[in-house]
């Protein structure tokens, strides 16, 4: 991954953790660096602990690191809580009058702010925020001008002197800084690249756009919120109706309801949300009608930790609606992949005609990650499978059309409801070709035969033209470990770490868990010596999943479910331990509490 440096800010909800976090990132992504911001925070307006860590590189960033080279802590507690995570060469800035320092590992700069003598605390009490931030990129050898440039633009919507006054704080931490504290050994470099810095609701909504999506529905729950804000705020522009509705119940259905009409149609919720979409998933199924929902994965059950990242709703959605139909589910791997992956999942949802959902999580829905522009393509190939838009000579009258006539491929010509001379017929109950209720015939039980026959045909089609996963690395590695959605980034890092211990891993890394390829996962594991699944739940949600579908069974798992995502170093001493016989189960703790 090449020399990074991270920041980290904590303090109390209402502090101004985010602001700084906000100018830090776009500073570092206008030098043509890669980004990546992870905030842990509690669901309480005021108070509690938040802690946000940016990490910067000029080399792909894909996850928040294990240690830290600067800490802006903005009361005593991040002290106490986040002075041992430094490594020797960093530093942490404080305000000196409100914080006493710790005892810092050798190596560690510390650096008292004076606040009270270069702003005045008891009028402005962020202050401090901004007074740290100048003495910041004074030290990481980042020039003041391009930070006066994000300074205007982040407090754009203020008064003229309310950004006067901010300029004014960030020059006399700055200068400060410059006067009195040494600067980094290794100053923030610059290159001519340039990304997009997005949080994966934010690339899903984008992606939804791109792939053509002219109805959103959604009710706010956290962490999918994100979707509903992009979406309302560009629904003009993008030609997209947004509406929020009173429940998920709602939610689901006006989604199907638009999808029927003939429009893309989306939603997005997470777990306790999904819950109450379950039978509308079972009505978009037997209906033929495609529609995407995406479910950002929070720690349950219940409300459980709102604010939390966890990779608990797989058997929730293995299990979403009752009785047998195809589905397709997919996990994106990064925040890039949040934007790539709704176009084609659209697309397999129409060609169909079947629900798909989009497994998404916090650690990618609320993060942010510097995306090279040329991954977002917004005219990317629409398939909107066997469509009739407009009259082809053949109608319902002369017996020509059947809503669910039987194929060969289970995937039966869809008309849009007012399409001349066609019959729209649509239920939730089983019906025959024509959509006529087989209850009205005493159950018809060759019918009913028939039917769920041909519907389930779809599932060949959609193995075919989804993509099998496949190794990263070599085949003759110490170790496999495989992982599914959000941990691709960690597992790779983790990789590199063993390489330099002289411990070789190669990764599976599962993005469509329906289909899953068995098959293929199976040929791809049979040759590995040691086999360790990587997933952010409780019971090996994967692993049980897979073993359903494969039989197979891994030599070992590390798993976590303290709401917090892996970090390299907690899959690098879990591979060390399962290699040298200790244990089969790894739980690493995370050793930050917030």
């Amino acid at each position: 991954m090449g020399q990074t440096f991270t920041i980290g800010i904590g303090g109390a909800a209402g502090q101004g953790v985010a602001t700084p976090g906000d100018i830090f990132a776009k500073i570092f992504s206008r030098r043509g660096l890669h980004v990546n911001a992870y905030n842990a925070y509690q669901s309480i307006i005021r108070g509690g602990h938040t802690f946000l860590t940016v990490r910067t590189g000029s080399g792909k960033v894909t996850n928040m690191g294990d240690r830290m080279d600067l800490l802006i802590p903005l009361n005593q507690d991040t002290m106490n809580r986040h002075l041992d995570l430094l490594t020797a060469g960093g530093a942490c800035l404080y305000n000196a009058d409100a914080i006493k320092p710790g005892t810092a590992a050798d190596g560690v700069q510390l650096c008292p702010l004076p606040a009270s003598k270069l702003a005045d605390i008891s009028r402005n009490k962020v202050a401090q925020n901004t007074l740290a931030i100048g003495a910041a990129l004074s030290m990481a050898g980042i020039g003041f001008q391009s930070f006066e440039s994000v300074l205007r633009e982040q407090f754009k919507n203020k008064e003229d002197a309310v950004i006067a006054e901010n300029i004014k704080l960030a020059w006399a931490g700055y200068d400060y800084a410059t006067q009195n504290f040494k600067p980094f050994a290794n100053p923030v470099p610059m290159t001519d690249n340039r990304y997009a810095l997005l949080s994966g609701n934010a690339a899903m909504a984008m992606g939804g756009a791109a792939a053509g999506v002219k109805f959103y529905c959604a009710y706010p729950m956290s962490p999918a919120t994100g979707v509903l804000h992009w979406m309302a705020s560009h629904a003009r522009q993008a030609g997209i109706m947004v509406r929020q509705a009173e429940d998920e119940i709602a939610v689901i259905n006006m989604a199907i309801g638009a999808a029927n009409a003939g429009v893309r149609s989306m939603c997005a919720t997470s777990g306790g949300g999904f819950a109450l979409m379950s039978e509308g998933l079972g009505l978009s199924a037997m209906m033929e009608t495609p529609v995407v929902v995406i479910d950002c994965q929070r720690a349950g059950p219940s409300t459980g930790v709102p604010t939390k990242t966890e990779q608990g709703d797989l058997w929730q959605m293995l299990g979403a609606a009752f009785g047998d139909y195809p589905r397709v589910i997919a996990a994106p791997l990064d925040i890039a992949d949040c934007f790539t992956l709704m176009p084609e999942i659209f697309n397999v949802s129409d060609r169909f005609q079947i629900p798909a959902i989009v497994l998404c999580d916090l650690l990618l829905s609320e993060g942010r990650l510097s995306v090279d522009p040329k991954v977002l393509d917004f005219n990317p190939t629409i398939d909107r499978g066997e469509l009739i838009a407009q009259t082809n000579g053949t109608s319902a009258e002369d017996g020509g059309y059947k809503r669910y006539k039987i194929t060969e491929s289970g995937v039966s010509p869809r008309a849009l409801p007012g399409l001349e001379g066609y019959i729209h017929t649509l239920s939730s109950d089983e019906h025959d070709e024509d959509g006529v209720l087989i209850s009205d015939e005493y159950t018809n039980a060759a019918k009913r035969r028939a039917m769920m026959e041909k519907r389930m045909r779809k599932v060949q089609g959609i193995e075919a033209m989804v993509p099998a996963p496949t190794l990263q690395g070599s085949k003759t590695a110490d170790v496999t470990l495989v992982g599914w959605g959000s941990t691709q980034g960690v597992i790779e890092e983790a990789r590199e770490i063993l390489l330099e211990q002289g411990i070789t891993a190669n990764q599976l890394q599962i993005r469509w868990l329906v289909p899953l390829h068995g098959e293929a996962i199976l040929e791809i594991l049979k040759d590995s010596p040691h086999t360790i699944i990587v997933e952010n739940n409780y019971s090996g949600q994967f692993a049980r999943y897979l073993r359903s579908e494969t039989s197979f069974v891994p030599n070992g798992h590390i798993r976590k479910y303290d709401g917090e995502p892996f970090m390299p170093h907690h899959i690098v001493e879990a591979v060390k331990e399962q290699l040298a016989g200790k244990s089969t189960l790894s739980v690493p703790m995370h050793e930050i509490m917030v």
